[in-house]
């Protein structure tokens, strides 16, 4: 029996997957973007709301060390399934904020004029963004690796910026645009024998692979909730304690404190000393039941199940949709769950609008990956990604779906 098979009743755990849009039954292609949640997590979420809802580390009475023991917990299973510790597991917004507070506490301490910081074309303007305004603030420069034809990575080119003795290597797990799967394993040595700190936006990377910290070796590795069948509104980042132990906090306020004085304070420990304000308490304890879920699943097998449907769409769009473009490595083994594509004649954002009419859900645009998109000469793609819930009659009405946009815009 294929992984395929044997994950095909999870998707009856999904309430939304019930509905249906003008009698058509809905077809989710758009997790890369943000997952569906399973119903485990939506009940983590209520029993925090309707039985444990309290402030956390604040009140010594039963309910509100109820909910820190949640709070906690669930921060010790997130650390512990990628091989991390809970002293090294800050919870951010997002991802978007994880590395902003590396880019703020780490960059504006390490980084000065006419340092090096190095990215890859195809990050997400979240792994961008941040290390522009730091370059510009502090007079640094700002280098790429190239993107190749194939959608890997241009390793001697890396090599040659490497050989400048960069500050920073900050590079993407699995890319959201071409699907690629980095060797992150590999970046972090050849950055770490230069000198580099290296940061990996794992966003992709972790609701569809087994991913363990230890062996990759970043000094930090952020990732969001919401892409990993958990709540929107918190993030995780992973960072190496020494360099954690350095850093001065981005944001303060409350919690984040060990003493305050009329002029100066002084801060807490680990992890808390980047949690200011109050917590993200309920999206913390749902990404814990969202972790136990994958846990529970199996991450080989989701990624086995992936792999496949990654697989037959992959051949089955190439044989069965004319004037198709596929975006990325040609093999699913050298690719995360999704799939970028151009039709020949239609704007992305009208093969979008078509497929949504069938209530088929895929993403269209730059997938915030502007610099990509114009290596690859396109303005947008269109993008259908895939998750656990998803099976082979998701790609067959993927394929019908594309056949409906050919009729319509007379293709």
């Amino acid at each position: 029996m294929s992984a395929t098979e044997t994950l095909s009743a999870v998707a009856s755990e999904f309430p939304v997957l019930r509905r249906q849009f003008d009698g058509r039954p809905l077809t989710y292609l758009d997790s890369a973007a943000t997952s569906q949640t399973p119903q485990p997590v939506i009940d983590a979420l209520t029993r925090y709301y309707t039985h444990s809802r309290a402030s956390i580390h604040r009140g010594v009475y039963p309910l509100a060390v109820e909910a820190t023991e949640l709070y906690e917990g669930a921060r010790e299973r997130i650390a512990a399934w990628l091989g991390s510790t809970p002293e090294e597991t800050i919870f951010a917004a997002n991802a978007t904020a994880a590395i902003n507070l590396v880019a703020y506490a780490w960059g504006r301490q390490n980084v000065g004029r006419g340092d090096l910081v190095v990215l890859t074309e195809m990050e997400h303007h979240s792994n961008i963004v941040p290390w522009q305004i730091l370059c510009q603030d502090r007079e640094a420069e700002l280098a790429y690796v190239p993107v190749l034809a194939d959608g890997q990575l241009d390793l001697d080119a890396l090599e040659q910026l490497l050989a400048r003795e960069p500050k920073l290597v900050a590079l993407v797990h699995v890319s959201n645009v071409l699907g690629t799967i980095n060797p992150v394993a590999q970046v972090v040595q050849r950055a770490h024998a230069a000198g580099a700190i290296v940061l990996v936006d794992g966003t992709q990377a972790v609701p569809q692979l087994p991913v363990d910290l230890r062996a990759l070796d970043a000094d930090f590795y952020s990732w969001t909730g919401h892409k990993a069948y958990g709540p929107t509104g918190i993030g995780v980042l992973h960072g190496r304690r020494e360099l954690l132990e350095q850093m001065p906090p981005f944001i303060g306020g409350g919690h984040m404190i060990r003493t305050v004085a009329a002029n100066e304070s002084t801060w807490t420990d680990l992890p808390w000393k980047f949690e200011a304000g109050t917590s993200q308490i309920a999206e913390a304890i749902g990404l814990g039941a969202a972790v136990d879920w994958l846990a529970e699943l199996g991450m080989e097998r989701i990624r086995a199940h992936e792999r496949g449907l990654v697989a037959d769409a992959l051949s089955r769009l190439a044989a069965e949709v004319p004037g198709l473009t596929l975006h990325g490595p040609p093999e699913a083994a050298e690719r995360g769950a999704l799939i970028s594509f151009s039709v020949e004649g239609a704007h992305p954002h009208d093969v979008g609008e078509i497929l949504g009419r069938e209530a088929v859900c895929v993403r269209t645009g730059h997938h915030c990956a502007q610099p990509l998109m114009r290596k690859l000469g396109v303005a947008a793609t269109t993008r259908a990604s895939f998750a656990v819930h998803n099976s082979s009659a998701d790609i067959d009405r993927l394929i019908e779906g594309l056949e409906r946009v050919r009729a319509v815009l007379a293709l």
